[in-house]
C-alpha cells in the first residue's frame, strides 16, 4: 500500500506541475496553454500528491 501511494502521489505532483505550468502559459503546447483555471487545477492535484507522499512516508509509532 505504502508503494502505491508513493506512486501516485509522485504522479499527482508531476501532472499538477505540468497543469501548472501549461495554465501560466510556460509550456505554451496543447489545449490548456494560458487557460489559468488549469493552473488552480494544478495546484490543487500538487496538493494532494503532496498529502499522498506525506501520509504514505510517516513513521507508525512503536507499540
Amino acid at each position: 500500500m505504502r508503494v502505491a501511494l508513493n506512486i501516485v502521489g509522485v504522479l499527482c505532483f508531476l501532472i499538477g506541475a505540468i497543469w501548472i505550468l501549461q495554465g501560466l502559459d510556460v509550456l505554451t503546447q496543447g489545449a490548456m496553454a494560458g487557460h489559468r483555471g488549469y493552473a488552480v487545477l494544478g495546484l490543487a492535484v500538487v496538493a494532494f500528491g503532496v498529502v499522498l507522499l506525506v501520509v504514505a512516508n510517516r513513521r507508525k509509532k512503536a507499540a
